[in-house]
């Protein structure tokens, strides 16, 4: 029996640490380790460890058996790779000799082309000269005409044929010399030089010679659009100058050249005058301006086409004359005029049209620097003009606001506002929707509005040949105007505004919290417009944060002040019965009422930066318990009971409740409850009648009424003499009246004697 059941167990005990194995073999890494504990805590440790190596050898002879089958096959692998690498070898320098002997071949086939283009170039050049070489002909021919009759001196059919030469030949040469310009031009496209189509909008004008001669003299090119090809009217072409030239070379030949010369030009001063009158109604419209500029420009582009196509008509001197004359009366016209100007719009087409202006004059050779110095003037004027534009943006903002978080329901509204406004809060993105912002709606709207500012302050100084630095500068001072005064005002106005609610104040103080934070983005913005960094030296800072601190200063007063007002008118609903006897036990409705209003109020002062929540509260708690003693004290109160003020003792307690409650959060351990220490302490001396003590502690640091004032003291006593007669008021005491009064006369004449030898 014994062998049989060790058979049994010797068995059991086989079949378990196969088990095992086939657990080992087959369970993840990771949870083999209740298995093999389940082997070590075992008693068969050795007999396990047997049949373990004996598994393993098995394996170890299944892995040997794997690996003689697959040899042969690796063998002949590794064979066939060999082969397949000589093969590559040989492939790859067929596709190198192939590519080489392609780029020889391919150089060889460019040059051909290259050649083959210039010679087309050429045969094209050719062509295109011997067509031009027959147009000129006739002109050529005509011109040699016209030198025999001058020679001979047959003035009048050289007149004829002069003016033959004008009209009929040389439109026709001047038609194929612009096509020369264009393609003289075309090698230099892409420079940066200003073409005279780019600053002539105002009046078009190119000056060129009627004759080679006084072409050569001249030594003017003719400089055509480098973008675009169109036609550019020269001087020649808008105005018929052949009668000047015909008058000229007849009081030339009859030897009074210099009499036509002298009438020329007092002609032309009394015109000059006339073309510098600006109309009275000039500054209406930009057409106005625009036709006086036309004027002047033209009459000094005509000055200049004589200039260099007569010999002498007019000279430098003549012509700067007129210039400094038209410069003074010019400059005079534009102050006058654009002061006038309120719309920056029209202020700004102005300063465009007197830079084009400007620069189509400089390109003739005149001086334009005044015109540029007075542009600095016109721009302190559109930058007023802009500041009352937007005085007026910012106040519709402001009034258009509803003064209450934004609120936003999905992601793609979240990303509006945040790209409208610089404003990162992790917490809030991490809420779910719907969710709010901390600021309204005009905090985005107005950041904005400053962006535009700053856009158009850059407007007017573009063209204006300013440094980098001097546009900066521009900037940022019309920027601080914008904030410390322009903005300033509009909040300002919107705190003083007589319906403003504590609600409206709370979020005015938030918003100008984060408008002030984002005043380096704003520094940034400029930063990137002018690429002048902050820390230039002599750049202005912008210093517009002091706007949105004195903003919410202001709004903080007025909290304060209104929260005061809100206070005042629930105290004037106060009806104590001062000659009540009796009790009520509980406060007064009216009292009830504002705890209440000031417990919803400073719930909503928690989200207010800094301390201003503290502070409102201490102010409310302060204003609330001076207008208690107030209330106390005034004249028209000339009687009142023990009762009366042990009713009052209860709204005082109401009060101090509210202190000890914590309504807002900050305060160090009874701090708030000091608003009302004057109150408490002169309450309890007269409910406790606790004279003797407040006599005779009087004056010393560590007295127990130190905060009862004797004239208060002395002013409520006197209001409580003659009420013995009519309420029982000393009923404690339980002595006759005339006892009564007297100890009342003892501690008025005590206290007289306090306040006496306390002002002596």
């Amino acid at each position: 029996m014994e062998r049989a059941k060790m058979a049994e167990e010797s068995l059991e005990t086989a079949a378990e640490h196969e088990r095992i194995l086939r657990e080992i073999e087959s369970t993840d890494t990771a949870c083999i380790g209740p298995t093999l504990r389940s082997v070590y805590d075992g008693e068969e440790h050795g007999r396990f460890m047997e049949k373990l190596e004996t598994r393993i050898r098995n394996h170890d002879r299944e892995i040997e058996k794997m690996c003689n089958f697959h040899y042969q096959g690796f063998v002949d692998s590794i064979t066939e790779l060999l082969k397949v690498r000589g093969e590559a070898q040989k492939l790859k320098n067929q596709v190198t000799d192939t590519n080489r002997r392609l780029q020889h071949e391919g150089k060889e086939l460019v040059i051909a082309m290259e050649e083959l283009k210039q010679c087309r170039l050429q045969q094209r050049n050719i062509s295109a000269t011997v067509d031009k070489l027959m147009l000129c002909l006739p002109v050529l021919e005509m011109y040699s005409k016209l030198r025999d009759q001058m020679k001979t001196k047959r003035h009048y059919p050289a007149l004829k044929t002069l003016e033959h030469l004008e009209h009929t030949y040389l439109p026709q040469a001047q038609q194929q010399r612009n096509l020369d310009n264009i393609v003289l031009q075309q090698p230099r496209i892409g420079s940066k030089r200003k073409s005279k189509k780019d600053v002539y909008t105002i009046f078009d004008a190119e000056v060129e010679s009627t004759s080679p001669k006084s072409e050569q003299d001249s030594g003017i090119l003719d400089v055509e659009d480098e973008e675009d090809d169109e036609e550019v009217p020269g001087a020649q072409d808008l105005v018929d100058f052949s009668p000047v030239y015909r008058c000229l070379h007849i009081y030339s030949v009859l030897g009074a050249r210099e009499t036509f010369e002298n009438y020329y030009r007092k002609q032309r001063r009394k015109q000059a005058r006339l073309v510098l009158q600006p109309p009275s109604n000039m500054h209406e419209t930009l057409d106005g301006y625009r036709k006086y500029f036309n004027q002047i420009v033209g009459f000094f582009v005509v000055e200049d086409h004589i200039l260099h196509t007569t010999q002498g008509l007019v000279n430098r001197a003549y012509i700067d004359e007129l210039w400094e004359m038209a410069l003074s009366k010019t400059i005079a016209a534009l102050r006058t005029h654009s002061s006038y100007c309120s719309d920056p719009n029209l202020v700004l087409d102005l300063k465009n049209l007197i830079v084009l202006f400007a620069d189509t004059l400089q390109v003739y050779g005149f001086p334009v620097n005044q015109l540029f110095d007075m542009l600095l003037e016109i721009r302190d004027q559109y930058s007023e003009t802009l500041l009352k534009k937007w005085a007026g943006v910012f106040r519709n903002i402001l009034d258009s606001d509803n003064y209450s978080p934004i609120p936003v329901t999905s992601e793609e509204t979240y990303k509006k506002v945040v790209g409208q406004f610089p404003f990162q809060d992790i917490e809030l993105e991490k809420q779910p929707f719907p969710k709010k912002f901390p600021f309204s709606e005009f905090v985005p709207k107005v950041y904005n509005q400053i962006k535009e500012f700053i856009y158009a302050c850059l407007k007017f100084s573009e063209d204006l040949h300013l440094s980098s630095t001097e546009v900066d500068d521009m900037i940022r001072k019309s920027t601080n105007l914008l904030l410390t005064r322009t903005l300033s005002n509009s909040l300002q106005n919107v705190i003083k505004r007589k319906n403003i609610g504590l609600t409206e104040l709370v979020q005015i103080i938030i918003n100008t919290t984060h408008l002030e934070k984002s005043c380096k983005y704003l520094e940034e913005f400029i930063t990137n417009i002018t690429n002048v960094l902050p820390e230039t030296v002599h750049t202005t800072k912008l210093y517009g944060t002091t706007t949105f601190k004195d903003a919410r200063h202001a709004a903080e007063e007025e909290i304060y002040t209104n929260l005061n007002q809100k206070i005042d008118q629930f105290l004037q609903l106060a009806d104590y019965d001062w000659m009540t006897g009796d009790l009520d036990n509980k406060a007064s409705d009216y009292l009830v009422d504002l705890i209440a209003f000031l417990r919803s109020t400073f719930a909503v002062f928690t989200h207010l930066p800094g301390k201003v929540a503290q502070t409102a509260c201490m102010s409310a708690c302060k204003h609330l318990a001076t207008s208690l003693m107030q209330l106390l004290l005034e004249a028209e109160v000339r009687q009142l009971t023990l009762g009366a003020l042990q009713q009052f003792n209860l709204d005082v307690r109401e009060c101090e409740q509210f202190a000890r409650s914590g309504p807002v959060p900050g305060f160090q351990e009874d701090t708030l409850q000091l608003a009302f220490i004057d109150l408490r302490q002169l309450l309890d001396l007269f409910i406790q009648w606790d004279w003797s003590t407040y006599l005779a502690d009087y004056g010393q640091p560590n007295c127990k009424y130190l905060r009862v004032n004797p004239v208060t003291a002395l002013t409520l006593l006197e209001k409580m003499k003659d009420t013995s007669r009519k309420n029982n008021m000393f009923a404690q005491f339980r002595k006759n009246e005339r006892d009564k009064q007297k100890l009342i006369d003892t501690v008025a004449k005590q206290l007289r004697g306090l306040i006496s030898s306390h002002h002596s």
